[in-house]
């Protein structure tokens, strides 16, 4: 008989939500048909408190969602890695098999990614990763990657290094999309694969405005050639501007980070294939929007 799949269950904490990450970490201790591990990463916390299976990693400083996600994958070696926000569960204990199910029948799968939805049903335009948003209860390619609501292969993952950890947050699951397409992995969305999250917005940390240009400079200086990286910053520049015109403090620290990602290093270059800039273009997402 077959060995059961393996799954790393990677969750984050700055040592709030005690009450929501218990119940986060249960969601995928009852998963069936699969093992799992669950890795705890405290983001500048020591995780207390929590089960003797919880494989707790502390962090003395706060190194941000992207690098604590790869470093929580370092403490495991299971050949899926499954990453939940500490404030989101997963309501159906089939999930994680169904994920699997997928990746044993496409053997060039890489990721799954979630249906989000808070419990009243809501989902969110942002947490859906197709090209055109539509219906989400839709399932199709997917083309970004909510960070923490997905499943991957371990060797995709590996592969492309993972997520960029420079970045903090802000733009990662955008890179991470690129490079796994790049290296000729597929991404899916797949809505019977649910997880329940508040509706809240990224707008509500103190550092979004910053990051999200600084990191959308470096994401087009680090993965597109040259013309796309110019166009695609000008492209998500105008966008800005005519999102956040009534907003002149949030325009300011847009481009306060916009100046940043343009003066400093973002870490290293691997622009893309042209092959791969026209199969996103035939799929209905160019990687310039």
């Amino acid at each position: 008989m077959a060995p059961r799949p393996s799954v790393d269950v990677v969750v984050l904490s700055q040592g709030d939500r005690q009450d929501e990450t218990l119940r986060a970490l249960e969601s995928a201790r009852v998963q069936i048909d699969v093992d799992v591990t669950l890795i705890l990463v405290g983001n500048g916390w020591a995780p207390v408190g929590f089960p003797d299976d919880v494989r707790a990693v502390h962090l003395p400083e706060n190194v941000g969602p992207a690098e604590g996600r790869n470093i929580g994958v370092a403490h495991g070696t299971s050949e899926f890695v499954f990453f939940l926000d500490n404030d989101a569960w997963l309501p159906d204990d089939t999930a994680l098999a169904h994920a699997v199910a997928r990746f044993r029948a496409e053997p060039r799968l890489g990721l799954v990614h979630a249906r989000v939805a808070d419990t009243d049903g809501v989902t969110l335009r942002r947490w859906v990763p197709r090209a055109r948003v539509g219906d989400p209860t839709v399932g199709g390619p997917a083309f970004s990657v909510c960070e923490g609501v997905v499943t991957l292969r371990r060797s995709a993952y590996e592969e492309v290094g993972g997520f960029p950890g420079n970045f903090f947050f802000g733009h990662e699951g955008i890179e991470l999309a690129w490079r796994l397409r790049d290296h000729d992995w597929e991404l899916t969305y797949d809505p019977s694969v649910l997880i329940h999250h508040p509706a809240t917005e990224a707008t509500r940390h103190a550092l979004f405005w910053r990051l999200n240009a600084r990191n959308r400079v470096w994401v087009a200086r680090r993965n597109l050639p040259w013309p796309l990286a110019v166009l695609y910053i000008g492209v998500w520049t105008a966008i800005t501007v005519a999102r956040t015109w009534r907003e002149p403090g949030n325009l300011r620290h847009w481009f306060r980070g916009f100046r940043e990602g343009l003066d400093t290093d973002p870490g290293g270059r691997h622009p893309m294939r042209w092959r791969t800039v026209l199969t996103l273009t035939v799929m209905g997402h160019p990687p310039v929007l």
